[in-house]
């Protein structure tokens, strides 16, 4: 049976789903030894909606971002950045959002801006810039002593021990933490609040248009529950 040339249609490119290695919330480690997040999960319920075939892999973040400007990663969930507006396309609307969180112990005055952190010290978690805050700690002017805590627990254990006054962290995995290891007496108080967007390299083929078939797909999906049913481990 010969079958004519216009009804064949060639499989779609394989998309790479590319993720930050330092995540957002509390990431597990997968079978190949890589941090793997809930985010994820949201990732794999698009791409089996759409039909399409992919593969996930988690990269530093600068070279995650050096990979979708070159296009040899397509796909990923990340906050907007405008090193990528020139290189991919962003959804209309973020897929999630979080909290910056300042946490203290009662005794300590609240913190609701950076520059209330000025003269303090503070723990943050390492790897992450957060927006840019990070630079503003780092600035000797600011005059903020700075411990760095290796992962999310860490930085709660070390202010439960109080070796600093305040710990920044997102409220994405600060949850996850304080319900298997409440800390007695923690306040918080947001300072900043954190957008996260699908994000496409316009290298992919027709890419305006998968984009907006994965906004529309997002659109029908219960994101919360994605993230919470995988973080809770259902």
């Amino acid at each position: 049976m010969v079958v004519a040339a216009s009804t064949l249609r060639a499989a779609p490119p394989v998309i790479e789903y590319g993720y930050p290695d330092q995540s957002i919330f509390v990431a597990a480690i997968n079978a190949k030894g890589q941090p793997e997040s809930p985010m994820n999960h949201l990732a794999e319920a698009l791409m089996t909606r759409a039909g399409l075939p992919w593969r996930a892999a988690a990269y530093p973040t600068p070279r995650l971002f050096r990979n979708l400007q070159d296009g040899s990663t397509q796909f990923s969930i990340l906050v907007r950045s405008t090193s990528l507006e020139s290189c991919c396309l962003f959804s209309r609307q973020p897929v999630y959002r979080t909290e910056l969180n300042v946490y203290y112990l009662g005794d300590k005055p609240p913190i609701r801006s950076k520059e209330d952190l000025v003269g303090k010290n503070v723990i943050t978690i390492r790897g992450y810039s957060y927006a840019g805050l990070l630079k503003f700690i780092a600035d000797p002017a600011n005059h903020i002593a700075n411990e760095a805590a290796a992962t999310h627990k860490a930085g709660f254990d070390m202010l439960a021990a109080r070796r600093a006054d305040y710990l920044i962290d997102y409220a994405s995995a600060a949850g996850d933490i304080l319900a298997e290891n409440p800390v007695a007496n923690l306040k918080s108080n947001a300072i900043d609040r954190l957008e996260i967007f699908l994000v496409l390299t316009k290298a992919y083929p027709d890419a305006a248009r998968l984009m907006e078939r994965l906004e529309a797909i997002a659109g029908t999906l219960n994101v919360g529950e994605i993230l919470q049913g995988k973080r809770a481990g259902k």
